[in-house]
């Protein structure tokens, strides 16, 4: 990989929900019960979003990702929440960058902000979300490995329609909201409110009118994502499983396969009982007309290692 004193030096110059990422939330479901027949339907929603990277079809790598997983060790998977359009691929609205220690039982949520300037493999300076509409997954994975200098094991990808209607089959959702505000045809009082799908929509996209932009953003997604945890751990409507699955198979993607599942079930369930979250600190600036969210090399250098650090704790 190329250290950042060299990315640096080569420098010139819209949604993982927001529940889960689905994948997670699906394995918490098979807890009841009912788990066999959950077994089996899961099977077959994760042969349809099952989607491998290119870098994927490389022996050593699926070697070196099945030793990760057999033996516990930590995992980052990277959520993209993306708002797809007809006859356009889109951008990633949202990227959350999850770290999982099965040996501390902790995880470790880093929201990266989306006009982040880094630079882009084969793209140059930019903002991060346009990794997505140049390259896809493949490129956001690439640009968000080498802007912090940590590896992505795994991704999970979900559109927008996932999102609300995932949201509205669990029931909603219940969060702690520290800012009055409006969105969309939603108000949003302060306390704890319960949100269905369109207003838990709304709640994830509001940033203008929060002093904190992007990052009060980012902290809202951070609190949909653990919200939706705890009411997929809850969640014991037999009759709302296959509906949930069916949202699964037509909005997720991800490289994860059933055997990765099984394991994340059974070895890694408990890394969300100990959430840290992360925040990324930079300022707005505008460069040729374009605001950007530019963050110092000393930055990304702190993120890396606190990441990094909980990757290796025991």
């Amino acid at each position: 990989m190329v250290s950042r004193a060299d990315k640096r030096h080569n420098k010139k110059k819209r949604k993982w929900p927001y529940w889960v990422g689905g994948i997670i939330l699906a394995i918490l479901l098979i807890g009841g019960g009912f788990a066999a027949y959950i077994w089996n339907e899961l099977g077959n929603t994760i042969e349809t979003m099952h989607s491998p990277l290119t870098r994927d079809d490389d022996p050593e790598r699926q070697k070196q990702i099945q030793s990760i997983f057999k033996d516990n060790e930590s995992v980052n998977v990277l959520l993209l929440g993306v708002d797809e359009r007809s006859g356009d691929r889109g951008r990633s609205d949202t990227m959350i960058l999850l770290s999982l220690n099965p040996k501390t039982n902790s995880m470790t949520m880093l929201s990266i902000p989306r006009d982040t300037y880094v630079n882009i493999p084969g793209r140059g300076m930019d903002k991060i979300n346009h990794a997505y509409a140049f390259g896809g997954t493949e490129l956001s994975v690439q640009t968000v490995e080498e802007a912090f200098d940590l590896p992505v094991h795994v991704y999970a990808r979900v559109n927008m329609e996932g999102f609300q209607q995932g949201v509205d089959a669990l029931g909603g959702i219940t969060v702690n909201n520290s800012l009055a505000f409006s969105q969309g045809t939603s108000a949003f009082p302060e306390g704890e409110i319960r949100l269905n799908g369109e207003e838990a929509l709304d709640y994830i996209r509001m940033r203008k009118e929060d002093p904190r932009g992007d990052l009060g953003r980012n902290e809202r997604q951070r609190n949909v994502i653990t919200a939706a945890m705890k009411e997929g751990a809850s969640f014991s409507s037999i009759t709302k499983i296959g509906e949930i699955l069916n949202i699964l198979g037509g909005n997720v993607q991800t490289d994860l396969d059933m055997e990765k599942i099984q394991t994340l079930f059974t070895s890694y369930r408990n890394t969300g009982s100990n959430v840290t979250t992360l925040e990324i600190n930079g300022a707005g600036q505008t460069m040729n007309g374009v605001w950007y969210y530019v963050v110092p090399d000393s930055e990304f250098t702190r993120i890396h290692d606190e990441v990094a650090a909980h990757m290796e704790a025991n």
